[in-house]
């Protein structure tokens, strides 16, 4: 994947989202809908969304496809839409 999101998730000391300050140990994630990272409280609002499962769904069949790697490496940037990132 070419797009920098290591350094977009591990760098982040703001939600884009809603504004919230990050800190290191605050964990952070990758949204389905537009790749950018999220704060944990703006990804829980994200999944209460009706076309969220369809959503997913799709983008990890993508994310496959462009990565090469497995969903379930923790090096991954698909298993980080996912799983949650600490600095």
């Amino acid at each position: 994947m070419k797009d920098p999101w290591k350094e977009k998730i591990m760098c982040m000391i703001q939600c884009p989202r809603c504004g919230s300050s990050l800190k290191a140990e605050d964990e952070r994630i990758l949204s389905v809908y537009d790749h950018e990272p999220v704060c944990m409280k703006c990804k829980g609002e994200e999944e209460k969304r009706p076309d969220y499962a369809d959503v997913s769904k799709m983008m990890i069949g993508q994310c496959l496809i462009d990565t090469e790697m497995a969903y379930s490496d923790p090096g991954g940037y698909c298993y980080h839409h996912f799983y949650p990132y600490k600095c």
